[in-house]
């Protein structure tokens, strides 16, 4: 029994250092782009255009990933691409994360008139499909960042509010509260000291996935040109300008695309650690 607990812990600590790991690789690229990337992204050479690769033949010296369409250095576009998808995270998931978890525990704990009311919204919510409301909202509002950010927290907030709700009102039932009820602490106090730290880690995990859709529905929108300007370097607008040309420069679609797929796997793994690491229950 001690060996297998032993296991589990190794595997959620590997499981954390390499997500982990390769969050700080790219956090670190986004905050540090003008340093770390080698070209101009903007800068455009069309002597150089579809260059390969270095390992590969025909490559050019100081052009580790290859070029695109227009002679741009791949590697300097992903660099400063990680700039649009970790603001995206970092700011539209942690607002959708707090308007949804306090409207999910109001409703799990207080029910009544209120759970009412929450569900209806969310009920509401829910029937539209997500990507497509937020294509729309971006379509309406105009493009740009701030619109990108701003469709994401008005779709995404539900589903905070709806897995808070669920652990709220399971955390409602427990004999702690039933105690604190006892000992004469307000319901507010409960709430805020007994029910959600025991909520907390699924919040986290949730948060940590939601940073994860949120770089997801950042690229889509990007890939049909309803983010930040064309000109400027997202992974979803390099991987659609790569669909275009896949046969004579693979490279310009394969690489973002890679690094967009480790980037939203290392969030989701993350959460998972981080409420394996942090929940009471498990502890």
């Amino acid at each position: 029994m001690a060996e297998a607990v032993l296991t589990r812990r190794r595997r959620r600590s590997w499981r954390l250092i390499l997500s982990g790991g390769w969050l700080g690789v790219v956090v670190i690229a986004a905050l540090f782009a003008p340093l770390i990337a080698p070209h101009d992204p903007l800068a455009q050479d069309l002597l150089l255009q579809r260059l390969p690769p270095a390992w590969m033949a025909g490559a050019e010296p100081g052009y580790l990933l290859g070029t695109d369409g227009l002679g741009r250095d791949v590697l300097s576009r992903i660099i400063y691409a990680s700039q649009v998808a970790l603001t995206v995270a970092f700011v539209a998931a942690p607002i959708a994360c707090i308007i949804g978890s306090v409207l999910g525990l109001l409703a799990g704990y207080y029910g009544g008139w209120v759970d009412q009311i929450v569900s209806r919204i969310v009920d509401v919510w829910m029937a539209f499909p997500p990507v497509l409301f937020a294509i729309l909202l971006v379509a309406v509002i105009g493009t740009g960042l701030h619109s990108v950010i701003l469709a994401i927290i008005v779709i995404d907030w539900i589903r905070f509010c709806r897995v808070v709700r669920a652990e709220t009102l399971v955390q409602r039932r427990m004999d702690y509260v039933d105690s604190a009820h006892i000992v004469g602490l307000s319901r507010i106090a409960i709430l805020v000291k007994e029910v959600l730290p025991n909520v907390l880690p699924a919040i986290v995990a949730l948060l940590s996935l939601e940073m994860g859709i949120a770089v997801i529905v950042e690229a889509i929108l990007s890939f049909v040109n309803l983010s930040i300007s064309t000109d400027d370097p997202t992974w979803g607008g390099m991987i659609a300008e790569g669909r275009t040309i896949i046969h004579f420069a693979w490279w310009v679609l394969v690489f973002p695309l890679i690094v967009l797929f480790l980037t939203v796997l290392a969030f989701g793994q993350l959460g998972e650690g981080l409420k394996d690491r942090f929940d009471p229950v498990l502890q």
